[in-house]
């Protein structure tokens, strides 16, 4: 691993691969500047979140894109239900015009209750996933595609570039998965997959087992699968403050995704008395609320939060555990102390 940069307190080093996760917290005029920013500290990726209905992941992605030169970009994630699978396909191409090379196609399979109040009901998620990822990688040849899926129908349809690159296009695809099976599937049929935040280190090694089960069924090898991993990070030299920062967040996840709670050992009696008070959608007020009864050790549990030094830390326990990339989530107010934090020994000048 790369030393400390110069300067940065503790001894714990920066990871080798970092990246950048942006939410909604921040205005997308913000989010160009960090990602210039991670681009300049050594980051290889920023993914744009598009997890409730607050911020479309694909416009901020060509902000980003169009902003930068080197540095990737992926959805972090797109679902399968709301883009017929050739418009989805068309909008990858559209941004990998802008950036070629640097854009990833990260898909999930979204949630409830949040599906079911839109009037999507979420059956065979698995196999709508396993539709959406094939047919996509096909669409992405550039070639005529025939499909027929119980989800995915496509009758010879392709991407019919006229006036531009008709040429084939690298656009790899990650699955978001918390889930046993969505685990095994990306493991059989993605390029990557991109694994949760608000899980422990140790829920990696189930996951990193589930992974290598699907490999195996498609005569793959899972260390060839890549393993980004989202990370809720909140730096602040003030551990008070960055500690509260991420318990908002939690005890929003706590109320309206408990499964990904329940992935990490959270105990059900404090995920039950957090729904008694937030359900989705959810108040400001009711999370603060609700936020009084989330213990410090469950925060740094599931988050990289705290100062500098407990961040990296943690941030190594997530890496120890499976994760080849952290995609670390600023809470924070000072987006660039905690792109400092974690910025490559070796940056761009």
């Amino acid at each position: 691993m790369p030393e400390v940069r110069r300067g940065q307190a503790g001894s714990v080093p920066a990871p080798p691969r970092v990246a950048l996760y942006l939410q909604d917290k921040h205005p997308i005029r913000d989010g160009i500047r960090y990602a210039q920013h991670a681009e300049a500290r050594g980051f290889e990726a920023v993914w744009q979140a598009e997890s409730r209905l607050v911020r479309e992941a694909t416009v901020p992605m060509a902000a980003y894109a169009s902003h930068t030169r080197e540095i990737r970009i992926g959805s972090g994630v797109v679902n399968t239900w709301t883009r017929n699978v050739g418009l989805l396909a068309a909008t990858f191409v559209t941004l990998d015009d802008l950036a070629p090379g640097r854009i990833m196609l990260g898909l999930g399979a979204w949630w409830d209750p949040l599906a079911r109040k839109v009037g999507i009901n979420r059956t065979s998620p698995l196999q709508c996933m396993r539709e959406t990822v094939e047919a996509s990688r096909r669409l992405f040849t550039l070639d005529e595609v025939s499909y027929q899926g119980q989800f995915v129908q496509l009758d010879g349809v392709r991407i019919d570039v006229v006036h531009g690159d008709s040429s084939p296009r690298d656009i790899p695809i990650y699955i978001g998965a918390t889930g046993p099976k969505m685990l095994e599937l990306a493991g059989e049929i993605a390029d990557g997959v991109l694994l949760n935040y608000m899980v422990s280190p140790k829920y990696n090694d189930d996951a990193l087992e589930r992974i290598e089960t699907g490999a195996k069924r498609a005569g793959r090898r899972a260390e060839d699968i890549d393993r980004p991993q989202l990370v809720v990070c909140s730096v602040d030299r003030d551990r008070k403050k960055a500690l509260d920062a991420a318990r908002i967040l939690l005890t929003q996840y706590l109320g309206q995704q408990p499964h990904i709670m329940k992935a990490s050992g959270v105990a059900q009696s404090l995920i039950d008395k957090i729904n008694e008070i937030v359900a989705w959608p959810a108040t400001h007020e009711e999370i603060v609320r609700a936020s009084a009864f989330v213990p410090d050790d469950i925060v740094q549990m599931v988050s990289a939060s705290g100062t500098p030094e407990e961040c990296r830390a943690k941030v190594a326990e997530y890496i120890a555990h499976g994760a080849t990339c952290p995609v670390l989530y600023p809470l924070g107010d000072d987006v660039e102390l905690m792109i400092d934090t974690f910025a490559a020994a070796a940056v761009r000048p």
